[in-house]
């Protein structure tokens, strides 16, 4: 059955690319037009630097969209026409989003709201005896989770060898049962950190875990949009990762991998969608039959829009090439560096030293200015938004800034006057919609902020770094 029978499929434009990779041009992306106001007077069009925290809708996925809105139906069970279509389009792009990870036969696919709702179910569904291992340097929604769980927090390697090796003892030193053997473990890491860029060695990594009996999941929010990721070379046994981040901001999230832990425990909501059979015991009480496929866990009305905008977006890179979108991400990566290596007061934050391969994603201080400060100035007199704080990695940040645990710091509120130092960092990010000119853009104001100076004045109001108008 066909999703949108009136509307013909939106394709990626490649007219425009040379055959030179790096000089491929970006992706078109919904707001690329947009112009904002300057506090200095005058508009500029918008530079969206701040991808890693959400990335504009690619044209691609908004033009689909759009073209199954008026056929929206609430999918499964549906007699009508547009239910029917709409739960075929539903789930086929839980088999496109199966295809676009490279899962293995029998893996599920899981729709959720986000990476966060993805690990908080994987959360719900491990083992009651089940260890878990982090590092310290993840975001918080893989930090967080697993509040019922035995977890050991893993100090922040300096190297990706060292990683492997800190797993691997840790591991290796795990509870023994009364039994003489290990219980359940769980190992849950990042593929690309959302501060530094950086790559992990996630198939070194998965490698670890599966020789000590342990089990591996990616947190793939930040990969995702920028590598190509496959489930069975990487050798994972679940991976996460969120729409909004993949150029599909509808509210949408994926976890997907083995079925064994998700089949075995009850489900993450209860309700309507997730049961297979409800009735009555002869007691008063109720006996539940639960689903063993995807949607045990997906109870409610799912997300049809989001889901479907995730399996676009997935189509859309998939043709855009990956080979294509790394070489120009790696031609916005060099611009950027480079540029900012011409400012002796600027520090890029790293794990793993400059050489270390790393997706769009970039945090840096600047010697003498309070980061929001400067983020704002970006802001209000380039029109370039980045981001600023501690980007809900507090312990990652605070150990590349070399902070003692206790000094205050607060994602995304200074506490500090403009002009101050503050415990925290800026982050500019980048990806397949970003065009040259916003990036070069970028590091010349920054390069111009250091020499001259913020023109403006600016003030701390409800927790932000604000242009003062008065």
């Amino acid at each position: 059955m066909s999703a949108c029978p009136n509307a013909a499929a939106t394709t990626v434009d490649t007219a425009a690319e040379s055959a030179d990779p790096c000089c491929a041009a970006p992706l078109p992306v919904l707001g690329r037009d947009v112009t904002v106001p300057l506090v200095t007077g005058g508009e500029v069009t918008y530079a969206a630097l701040d991808y890693a925290a959400s990335a504009p809708a690619l044209q691609r996925v908004w033009d689909d969209v759009a073209a199954y809105a008026p056929y929206y139906g609430s999918v499964h069970r549906g007699a009508g026409y547009l239910s029917q279509l709409s739960t075929d389009l539903f789930e086929n792009s839980r088999a496109t989003v199966a295809e676009f990870l490279d899962c293995r036969p029998g893996d599920q696919v899981v729709f959720t709201r986000s990476t966060t709702d993805s690990l908080n179910l994987l959360a719900a569904v491990i083992p009651a005896d089940c260890e878990v291992f982090v590092f310290e340097t993840e975001h918080h929604a893989s930090l967080l989770p697993w509040r019922d769980a035995r977890v050991t927090y893993l100090n922040a390697p300096r190297t990706p060898e060292q990683a492997v090796a800190t797993l691997e003892r840790a591991l290796a030193d795990r509870t023994v049962t009364i039994e003489g053997g290990y219980g359940p473990a769980l190992v849950c890491v990042t593929g690309a950190s959302n501060v530094t860029g950086e790559l992990w060695p996630v198939r070194e990594l998965a490698a670890a875990a599966h020789a000590h009996g342990a089990r591996i999941v990616l947190d793939a929010a930040q990969l995702a949009p920028h590598h190509p990721v496959s489930v069975r070379e990487l050798d994972v046994d679940w991976v996460a990762f969120s729409g909004h981040k993949l150029y599909a901001p509808f509210g949408s999230g994926v976890l997907a991998g083995r079925a064994d832990w998700l089949q075995d425990s009850e489900p993450y909501l209860a309700g309507g969608g997730a049961s297979r059979k409800v009735a009555r015991r002869a007691d008063g009480g109720v006996d539940v039959e639960w689903h063993t496929t995807a949607a045990r866990h997906e109870a409610g009305s799912p997300n049809v829009i989001g889901v479907y905008s995730i399996a676009s977006a997935c189509k859309a890179l998939t043709e855009a090439g990956f080979d294509s979108l790394v070489a120009r991400e790696r031609h916005l990566i060099a611009k950027v560096r480079e540029g900012l290596a011409e400012v002796p007061e600027v520090r890029v934050l790293s794990l793993f030293g400059d050489d270390a391969p790393r997706v769009g994603v970039i945090s840096f201080v600047v010697e003498g200015w309070n980061s929001s400060h400067f983020a704002a100035a970006l802001s209000a007199e380039y029109g370039i938004g980045v981001r600023d704080g501690l980007f809900c990695a507090h312990p990652l940040v605070r150990t590349l800034l070399g902070s003692d645990p206790q000094d205050p710091g607060e994602c995304g509120a200074p506490e500090a006057a403009p002009g101050e130092r503050s415990l925290n960092a800026i982050r500019v990010s980048f990806g397949a919609g970003t065009p040259d000119e916003h990036v070069e853009r970028f590091v010349g104001a920054v390069k111009e902020l250091v020499r001259d100076g913020a023109q403006w004045k600016y003030r701390t109001e409800d927790g932000r770094c604000v242009p003062d108008r008065g």
